[in-house]
């Protein structure tokens, strides 16, 4: 039998982890600007700071784990959705950091902290209220 060898199809999560793979290497080849004048002043302060690509990634990411979780077949390893949304969540965190750098010549901790905490803490408090009322 001298044939090539047949591979069994991917299952869904090889599917997801490849296109995951694949779009951060796309991120983590683009050249960074950061010597480069900051133009984005111009756009409003919600559109400038959003991006809809990890974004995305980080709700395929977060999909894998539901769906880990779920007990659906070919979604193995649900810690890869973790990974991911962590190592993209660093990005992001990181981009906001330069940025502050950028802008103040400095990086208060105190203030980036209290910016997540306004950010996070109502929508936590929610889950917590609708935790106590459903148990």
């Amino acid at each position: 039998m001298g044939g090539a060898a047949t591979r069994p199809p991917p299952d869904g999560s090889s599917l997801i982890l490849e296109m995951l793979s694949s779009r951060l290497r796309r991120l983590v080849s683009a050249p960074l600007a950061l010597d480069a004048p900051d133009t984005s002043a111009a756009r409003p302060a919600a559109e400038r700071d959003f991006r809809p690509d990890i974004e995305g990634l980080r709700a395929v990411a977060v999909v894998l784990v539901l769906l880990y979780h779920a007990g659906v077949p070919g979604f193995p390893g649900g810690y890869i959705g973790v990974d991911v949304f962590f190592v993209l969540s660093g990005f992001l965190i990181t981009g906001l950091l330069l940025r502050e750098l950028r802008g103040s010549g400095t990086i208060s901790l105190p203030r980036f902290y209290a910016r997540r905490a306004r950010r996070i803490l109502p929508a936590s408090a929610l889950v917590l209220v609708a935790t106590v009322l459903a148990s």
